[in-house]
């Protein structure tokens, strides 16, 4: 979850389809009221087990992916993500409170394009975001 305190910032060059994908839904719904105050539209999902489909049928730019979820970890679903869609993939990036270099590298095998431990701030997240929008599909 963001730690920053609401703070003066510069719009988005360019509004994402964002999903957010967290077993926790108090963190999906704080993460999911800052990016849309941001201007970016959201996808909600607590689970691992239907991103495919809602990747496939929404088209995200981006899939914000918590790592510790029971039944398909985060692992698990970059994983499926990058071997399905190749390179149609939408950028990864792992939201996790899995702070270990291990993890770290098996997030980068898994496919996530980005490595996001908790407690992140805005800033961090919003300078990912922003780095997506000149190549957003």
């Amino acid at each position: 979850m963001p730690r920053d305190a609401p703070s003066q910032h510069a719009p988005p060059s360019r509004a994402l389809r964002i999903l957010i994908v967290d077993d926790d839904r108090d963190a999906v719904v704080t993460l999911s009221a800052l990016l849309q105050h941001d201007g970016h539209e959201v996808i909600e999902a607590y689970n691992g087990g239907g991103v495919l489909s809602l990747v496939r049928s929404r088209d995200p730019h981006a899939v914000l992916l918590d790592i510790g979820m029971p039944g398909a970890t985060g692992f698990e679903v970059a994983r499926e993500l990058r071997l399905r869609l190749g390179r149609a993939c939408p950028t990864l990036i792992a939201i996790t409170a899995w702070t270990q270099p291990r993890a770290r590298e098996m997030g980068r095998t898994a496919g996530f394009n980005h490595y996001l431990t908790k407690p992140y701030t805005d800033a961090e997240l919003r300078a990912v975001l922003a780095s997506l929008a000149p190549a957003a599909r």
